[in-house]
């Protein structure tokens, strides 16, 4: 075996292209193998082996067969290196627009969507640091302590999707975002002291901007309306609203204004009981001082 392919052989062990297709995603699976069969007959139209084209983009042929058939999601540069392979003057490449539509779960996909549109979210966690706001070395952390686990490949893909989802700290207009967090969650070093202390550092950059109010409930309190599970509301420019809890509805998505009343108010109890923000900005400051 040639040094080259030794090294393909190794990077698709390693560092595999893409992430496994969601099969309840009929939509994503659908896409996915669309792309996968233009790219079985590119490769097919210039006559070059699945071998030949994996070492040329670095992978192995198993690799090579499971995106052409479908079965991964191939990652933005592998479409771009099989476009430059294939000589497809950009074709390949832009199919990585088709692609970013659904390389994250369909879950995800549709949770990103509604806080791209929101012109208001309020959240609330009781357990562990919000999605939004966690940085990639505290999610693998948490994501690693998954039990049963996660895959590998699962653990990176779920991180892709968190850090997608901030896309909607850049928005302009920017939407109002309230959180409330627990003080055990900012004290817990998942995946690592320096882990944490990174985590720490983002929490403060994030609560010093203006569209944004971040609070901190103190594990002294006596009093707690947060007990019942976490919250998310999310409002919208026309009125509406959708909200989510554990205990409400079986924590499906809610719209009528009875729920959403039951959990504005849980939320507001939450918020007047938490730490205010400038002095849950004091405390992020603390905790960065003892860490």
């Amino acid at each position: 075996m040639s040094v080259d392919a030794e090294a393909g052989r190794l990077k698709s062990e390693a560092d595999e292209p893409g992430w496994e297709v969601d099969p309840d995603d009929e939509w994503g699976v659908a896409v996915i193998a669309t792309v996968g069969r233009q790219l079985r007959l590119r490769r097919e139209a210039v006559g070059m082996r699945a071998a030949e084209f994996g070492e040329a983009v670095g992978y192995g042929e198993d690799m090579v067969y499971k995106i052409e058939g479908g079965k991964r999601i191939p990652r933005p540069e592998y479409l771009d290196d099989a476009d430059r392979v294939l000589g497809a003057d950009g074709l390949i490449s832009a199919m990585k627009e088709d692609v970013e539509k659904v390389r994250y779960p369909k879950k995800v996909r549709a949770l990103r969507d509604l806080e791209a549109k929101a012109v208001e979210l309020q959240l609330y966690d009781p357990l562990n640091i919000h999605g939004l706001l966690q940085t990639p070395e505290y999610a693998r952390g948490l994501l690693l302590m998954r039990r049963p686990a996660y895959s590998s490949d699962e653990v990176e893909r779920f991180i892709a999707a968190r850090v997608a989802r901030k896309t909607v700290f850049e928005r302009d207009p920017a939407p109002e975002i309230s959180f409330v967090l627990e003080e055990w969650s900012l004290r817990r070093p998942l995946g690592g002291r320096a882990a944490l202390r990174g985590q720490l550092e983002h929490l403060r950059e994030v609560a010093r901007l203006r569209n944004v109010e971040l609070q901190v409930m103190p594990m002294d309190r006596e009093e707690h309306a947060g007990t019942d599970g976490g919250i998310d509301v999310l409002k919208f420019a026309d009125g509406s609203a959708v909200g989510r809890s554990p205990v409400v509805a079986h924590g499906r998505p809610v719209h009528e204004p009875k729920h959403l009343r039951i959990l504005e108010l849980r939320y507001g109890i939450i918020r007047a009981q938490a730490l205010t923000p400038r002095e849950s900005l004091a405390f992020i400051e603390h905790l960065l001082g003892e860490t």
